[in-house]
């Protein structure tokens, strides 16, 4: 196993409008990971991030769900957020965890009215963000026009960063500008093939790669010093400009392709496990006393982590899924839930993979886990060693905007009504309850 250090992990949001192939696309990265053997289609249920009774049936995702892969000496955490503005509590939950978002569009429709949305909700995070332009097979399907749409509505510096070969019905494959390459599909959709650019595409893709190498310049002085002086940057200074201007929220990578025939997702990865920002930025924090402070991401302060998100599994109980801010923790720790004052013992921990939990040896700061049967956890808990605790704010969710009333035909079915409603509140905040 590949050893991990805070600098090595992604925690990257998976966002977009309801219908632009999110959960397509985190299966097509788990199957180029290596994490599962063949792809599987929502049509079928058989996704590894839609696997509740409800997402199966209604072919939409309703939680975010959390998997990650391993890809160049780097661990990337896919937080696959649902697309219905009915569950935007659960965007808010990974957004709070991730450092980087991944902003999904449909090649054919461009930029939806969730679009906007999940853009302003990165905005007033700071977040820097990525797109996918995806479904370039699809009739109608337009690059340039999806990345007008953005640079348009959202007056962002958008970069392309791989470019479609084709459209719609004669949609062939990718350009990797980066690395100078394309990459064919196979109709298979299993390996993608990788080739020297078609000639026809030749002056198109220099001239965009020459955008992308003065955009990676602009982020830093010396590197354009040396684009001015020899016209170009090696491969090394290109990622390190875009990491630059990624972290600094100053540009936006665009990527083309198409998650359904497997188009597009590796030299994705390569950008992302390259460029996005591992969990850097300081956590506010508050002690005891309520004094303000900072918390930074580093495996050698003290334990904390942030409880983002509960969910109840009918074999494991309680889930509390956390973000490690500091420290690490290895199972059977004792630890103490701040805002409840209690003392907790952590049996095993784990990382979550869909609906599998996998039992871990370690989590380190910067990395989300899971922690199991946690009596007092709840979501929005900090948990900390007990001789350093303190307190993370918050989430911020959305007040509900519709109530009603419900109570059970038969008396005897009172008590399990409430059993079923105090869970559904305890696993998403935006739903409140009240007895009257």
């Amino acid at each position: 196993l590949m050893s991990i250090t805070t600098s090595g992990i992604r925690n990257i949001a998976v966002c977009g409008h309801g219908g632009t192939g999110k959960t397509t696309s985190t299966d097509g990265l788990l199957f180029n990971g290596g994490i599962i053997p063949k792809r599987e289609s929502v049509d079928k249920g058989q996704t590894v991030s839609d696997f509740t009774e409800e997402e199966i049936a209604k072919k939409i995702s309703v939680h975010t769900s959390i998997e990650h892969i391993n890809w160049n000496n780097t661990k990337i955490n896919i937080l696959d957020t649902p697309g219905s503005s009915d569950f935007v509590g659960e965007v808010v939950a990974a957004l709070r965890v991730a450092d980087s978002a991944l902003v999904l569009l449909g090649a054919d429709v461009g930029v939806q009215i969730q679009t906007i949305k999940i853009w302003r909700r990165l905005d007033a995070r700071h977040m820097p963000r990525f797109v996918f332009v995806n479904k370039m097979d699809k009739e109608h399907a337009d690059f340039d026009k999806a990345a007008a749409d953005i640079k348009d509505k959202f007056k962002s510096s958008v970069i392309a960063v791989t470019l479609p070969i084709g459209s719609g019905g004669s949609f062939k494959g990718i350009i990797d500008l980066i690395n100078k390459k394309a990459y064919m599909y196979s109709k298979e959709g299993k390996e993608t093939e990788e080739t020297e650019i078609p000639s026809e595409y030749k002056d198109q893709a220099e001239e965009y790669r020459q955008q992308l190498i003065e955009t990676a310049a602009e982020g830093d002085d010396k590197l354009i010093e040396k684009y001015f002086d020899e016209g170009t940057l090696s491969r090394e200074e290109i990622i390190k400009g875009l990491q630059k201007g990624i972290t600094e929220n100053k540009l936006v990578p665009i990527f083309a392709g198409s998650a359904e025939l497997n188009s597009g997702l590796k030299a994705m990865l390569d950008v992302l496990s390259e460029t996005a920002p591992f969990p850097s930025e300081e956590e506010k924090a508050s002690t005891a006393d309520g004094k303000e402070i900072t918390r930074k991401y580093d495996e050698s302060e003290p334990f904390s982590a942030f409880v983002f998100k509960t969910t109840i599994d009918q074999f494991t109980g309680k889930l509390s899924l956390v973000k490690i801010i500091s420290g690490k923790i290895t199972p059977d720790s004792d630890i103490i839930n701040v805002n409840a004052d209690k003392k907790e013992k952590l049996s095993k921990i784990y990382t979550i993979q869909g609906k599998k939990l996998e039992e871990a040896e370690e989590l380190i700061a910067g990395d989300i886990g899971c922690f199991a049967k946690l009596g007092s956890v709840k979501t929005n808990d900090s948990l900390c060693a007990a001789d350093n605790p303190l307190i993370f704010p918050p989430l911020q969710i959305p007040q509900p905007v519709h109530s009603l009333a419900v109570s059970a035909k038969v008396k005897n079915d009172e008590d399990k009504l409430n059993q079923l409603l105090i869970r559904a509140a305890e696993e998403d905040l935006t739903f409140k309850l009240r007895s009257e």
